[in-house]
Order: structure tokens, then sequence, then C-alpha cells
């Protein structure tokens, strides 16, 4: 079968070249083994369909095994409630006073718009100082209205008495609008004697 396919390729060349040459023999019969091997290879593999949207760089020549996409079931239990779950561990440095109380104060000067770390330590301790001493200012100021001088007390109790007397007078002129005239002639000098009895005292 070699001799007829030499003779066939010997006659192509010359006819292509218009030269008569001759190949060594053993190059052509390798070449012609290895085109038929590779054709019995083709041929031995399962035909498929070739699909125009795969993409060419994907898996070789063939589509992807069904045993590469197969995920195995766990072998244990999810949503059990006999499980022991473990507890969350207390962590010693948030449990911290002194830790709660930094957390504390950098959440109050980021609600006030004073950002610690781009101001100096002598610039903070200043400004904390003058804070301090606002508010005992105004802790003075509040104390000072709330408390009343022994003048001021005297005077109050004077007003309530003036008051006291205000009332009754009224109530006694509409009690004796028809009473005698010597009755209140009577009224009048008790008024006036409560009166400067009450001037006395103070």
């Amino acid at each position: 079968m070699s001799e007829p396919v030499l003779f066939h390729y010997l006659s192509i060349s010359q006819f292509i070249t218009g030269q008569s040459f001759l190949l060594p023999s053993s190059h052509i019969v390798f070449s012609l083994s290895s085109a038929s091997a590779y054709a019995d290879i083709q041929w031995e593999q399962p035909h498929q369909p070739r699909n125009p949207d795969r993409d060419p760089f994907d898996y070789p020549h063939r589509e992807i095994p069904p045993l590469a996409s197969y995920t195995p079931q766990p072998d244990y239990m999810t949503g059990d409630d006999d499980l022991i779950k473990p507890k969350k561990m207390i962590n010693p440095v948030k449990s911290s006073k002194s830790h709660q109380e930094l957390h504390r104060e950098l959440l109050m000067n980021h609600k006030r718009g004073i950002g610690v770390e781009n101001k100096p330590e002598l610039q903070r301790v200043l400004e904390e100082r003058k804070r301090e001493q606002i508010i005992k200012q105004k802790k003075q100021d509040e104390e000072a209205r709330r408390k009343i001088s022994q003048l001021e007390h005297e005077l109050l109790k004077r007003h309530q008495k003036l008051d006291e007397l205000e009332k009754e007078q009224a109530r006694l002129e509409d009690s004796n609008c028809s009473a005698p005239e010597f009755i209140k002639v009577k009224e009048n000098l008790r008024r006036t004697s409560l009166a400067s009895s009450g001037e006395k005292e103070v």
C-alpha cells in the first residue's frame, strides 16, 4: 500500500515543481503512518455535537465531566438543639471599667464634634479644665438664685402680712356694708392698731 502512495506523492510534487526528485522513503512512511494514526484517533473518539457558544479556551475538546460538578452531602447534622453550643468568651479589655469610660468619652466627643486625635495633649487638658470651670460657675449661679438673704426673707414676711390685712379689710367692708356707723368706726380703729403694731415689729 505504501508504494502507490509514494508514487502518487512523487507525481504531485513533480507536477507542482516541474522537477523530478526523490525523498527518503523512511520520511514518507513516517509521515503517512503518523497521519493515519491521527485519523484513527479522531475516528475512535465519540462524535459530539459542536457547540458554537462554547469558549474555545474552556475544558479541551469535551464538556466538563459530571463527577466534577458533584458535591458530596455533609456527614453532620445541622440545626440540632441537643448539640452543645460554645459560649462566647468574655473580653477582659471590653469588660474593664476604664475601657468603658474611655469608650463613653470618645462617643461624647464624637457627638460634640471634638477630634481628640487631632489636638495636642495640652490643648485637650486646657479645654477640659475650661469646660469644668463653666459647669462649676453655672452650678454656683443656680445655688445663688435659690438662696434667699435675710433681708429678702423679712421683706417677704411683711408682704405676706400686708396681703392678709388687705384681704381681711376687703372682707370686712363687704360684711359691714349694712352695719351701723359705730361698728364701722370700731373696725377702722382696730385696723389702724394692727397696722401700727406690725410696723413696730419690723
